[in-house]
């Protein structure tokens, strides 16, 4: 049909929470959703797409309640292993309802902390190996998960440090291919930096522009565990991540690889013509999402707080291997940004990698085909990490 969209809509004309659907969808390699339930979930907001976001968190939230109850079931009837799946997934639905709820209020932190507590159940029931772990940072702790490496070929294999985004967890992207990342002999260290996840709710982090200050401490915390080959640590980090990863790898030299999975080039220049246009373009969020994660309360505050968040002259820096990853469709952050950042890099060994409609994962980090996109980025980290 002429002027339709690339991708799928759940909500027609609703790009937030049909990136959100999309987003949820494209976890099930990795055992983030059943269908059934999503569909559940789209059934409940069936007439209400729109800027209902209460509808939003009721609807996620009900369906995660049941699946929950379900998870319990299994486990108060000793069948672990089918409660283990039910548990990641009552988990997942409940953080993708409550990230649209800001600012935060005690439904939504009720709802975030159940979703961690489901979360360790998972680690508790289904034998993943797991281990949650809390990263010295400034007199605080951040939040974290470190999955060893399978099939590793020595005691200290690789390791990759994995931030999130603007409105990622530790949790959201533990299903986005940290299960296969591993199965290639490198270990994982997912965390929730400042401005994230449980940094920001429960521990009085928010966001900042310093964000390498975060990407040291990850390494300092890896150098004293004595499974990690310091020597091949690698980062990666997903949407505004595509701000953080560059940012680290470029100012902490001890970071052997890099990946910005979805680049950012000037995140104040994003913002102002979001502000500008009144929110009306593409957003993953709702608008005063921004205020909250900087901590303050006004957007003339926000975009103060942003003028630093701009890589040009930050990326020239950078020595180690580098990958872009973009998708040709992205509608919140432009093509062009990806090419000023591959450009700027001060790497020789870089590669952008853009991702086509015709092939799929054309659309923001490659949600509309998560399964492609992480498998490219992780032959990429075991070229670089295993076998260089």
């Amino acid at each position: 049909m002429a002027g339709a969209p690339k991708y799928f809509m759940y909500f027609p004309g609703n790009y937030r929470w049909s990136a959100a659907f999309v987003n949820m969808l494209g976890t099930a390699p990795f055992g983030g959703v059943d269908m059934s339930e999503l569909h559940q979930i789209g059934r409940m907001l069936e007439g209400k797409s729109g800027d209902d976001d209460e509808a939003w968190f009721d609807a996620c939230t009900k369906v995660a309640d049941i699946v929950r109850g379900r998870a319990e079931k299994f486990r108060a009837e000793n069948y672990p292993i089918a409660a283990a799946p039910f548990y990641l997934r009552a988990c997942h639905y409940y953080q993708m309802g409550e990230r649209f709820r800001t600012p935060k209020d005690q439904r939504a932190l009720d709802a975030y902390r159940t979703a961690v507590e489901c979360f360790h159940q998972f680690v508790a029931l289904s034998g993943t190996k797991i281990e949650i772990v809390d990263v010295p940072f400034e007199g605080k702790k951040l939040p974290g998960y470190f999955v060893p490496a399978q099939n590793a070929k020595s005691a200290r294999p690789p390791c990759v440090v994995f931030f999130d985004g603007l409105d990622i967890t530790k949790e959201i992207q533990f299903l986005r291919g940290v299960p296969d990342l591993v199965k290639r002999g490198i270990s994982v260290l997912v965390m929730d930096g400042p401005g994230t996840g449980e940094a920001i709710r429960f521990r009085g982090m928010p966001l900042r522009h310093d964000y390498e200050k975060a990407g040291s401490a990850c390494i300092d915390y890896l150098e004293v565990r004595g499974d990690v080959d310091i020597k091949r640590i690698g980062i990666v980090a997903i949407s505004l991540g595509g701000y953080y990863a560059p940012r680290c790898a470029a100012l902490e030299p001890r970071f052997a690889a890099c990946i910005a999975w979805g680049a950012i080039w000037d995140y104040y220049g994003t913002w102002k013509k979001r502000i500008d246009a009144g929110f009306k373009a593409s957003m993953s969020v709702p608008g005063h999402h921004i205020m909250w994660i900087l901590g303050v309360d006004s957007l003339d505050a926000a975009l103060k707080k942003l003028e630093p968040f701009r890589l040009d002259g930050v990326v020239q820096k950078m020595r180690c291997p580098f990958l872009v990853v973009h998708g040709e469709d992205d509608e919140q952050i432009p093509l062009k940004d990806a090419q000023a950042l591959y450009d700027a890099s001060g790497s020789t060994d870089k590669a952008l990698r853009v991702f086509t409609a015709e092939e799929g994962g054309a659309q923001h980090c490659q949600r509309d085909y998560l399964s492609l996109g992480t498998a490219t980025m992780w032959n990429w980290f075991e070229d670089k990490l295993v076998r260089g």
